[in-house]
């Protein structure tokens, strides 16, 4: 039984993403995720404009008339969300938290995959998974995959992607969209595991990211927790040149990992918990079409 306050969230999370998938998000996620290939649908006769390349000779030899052959995009698709939930996906400043941001992401990119005839599935992890979903279709699906990104109470509060890229290569048999939502901090080096997974299937990185992550404020002194290892540390914000070193390690850091996709050829895309997500999505889709 779903408690009664966790519904009524889901319910309004999937009356406002609807919303956003009739509207913006339908489209575009149609024309950004192509299918793998076209299949011949039917002839018709020939009309001005038509390909010449694309006549049927034998079909016009027996009609008596051209006709053409027109085809159709094999469009079913599986879509596959991988989301962390280790303990940094509980931290949010101002608005949302990145686990209630990733479930939002879900939401919007689950009924676009539903609107399209594609498949959805849902892997949860943190140094190791915790759940799996496989992909299916359909409405009640789509909301079974929100509810257990809300639900889910993980076994593990640390990090590690290598987990759930070894994972994925194991039980994914045909290609598929994969999109990976974390933070992407503190991780061991998966560059190596990720690059086999982009070989195989079509895999985009939606970095969530806290404002505070990239520029701290001057509050005073603060004693920092880290929500994966439990460790303490005090700092002075009020020191300039303690936040300039923070600001400085943030930048290096982003930089390394924007330098790995980039190395893998991987689609990249921020998104921020005090910030709106349409914009750097209908972006992000702008960008794949234009490529295509």
């Amino acid at each position: 039984m779903i408690p009664r306050e966790l519904f009524q969230k889901i319910r309004r999370l999937e009356v406002r993403t609807r919303g956003l998938v009739d509207s913006l998000f339908g489209g575009e996620y149609h024309t950004a995720f192509k299918g793998q290939g076209i299949t011949f649908a039917e002839v018709r006769p020939y009309q001005i404009g038509d390909d010449v390349r694309t006549i049927d000779w034998n079909v016009s030899a027996r009609m008596g008339a051209p006709y053409v052959k027109l085809f159709e995009e094999e469009r079913e698709q599986t879509l596959l969300l991988v989301v962390d939930v280790s303990g940094s996906q509980g931290f949010g400043v101002r608005g949302r938290t990145k686990r209630e941001l990733a479930a939002e992401i879900c939401a919007v990119l689950g009924f676009s995959a539903l609107r399209n005839h594609d498949r959805v599935g849902l892997l949860l992890f943190s140094d190791r998974i915790e759940a799996f979903v496989p992909p299916r279709k359909g409405r009640r699906h789509v909301l079974r995959l929100v509810r257990d990104l809300y639900a889910c109470r993980p076994g593990s509060t640390r990090t590690d992607l290598r987990v759930a890229l070894d994972y994925l290569m194991r039980v994914l048999h045909r290609r598929a969209i994969i999109l990976l939502l974390s933070d992407f901090l503190d991780m061991p080096d998966f560059e190596r595991p990720l690059r086999a997974l982009a070989r195989r299937h079509d895999v985009v990185a939606l970095q969530l990211q806290d404002s505070v992550e990239q520029t701290w404020p001057a509050v005073g002194l603060v004693e920092l927790v880290d929500a994966e290892t439990g460790r303490r540390r005090w700092i002075d914000t009020r020191s300039a040149r303690v936040r300039a070193h923070l600001a400085e390690q943030a930048r290096r850091r982003q930089a390394e990992l924007e330098a790995c996709f980039r190395r893998l050829q991987i689609d990249h895309v921020c998104l921020r918990t005090d910030a709106d997500y349409v914009e750097p999505l209908l972006a992000f889709f702008h960008r794949r079409n234009r490529r295509r």
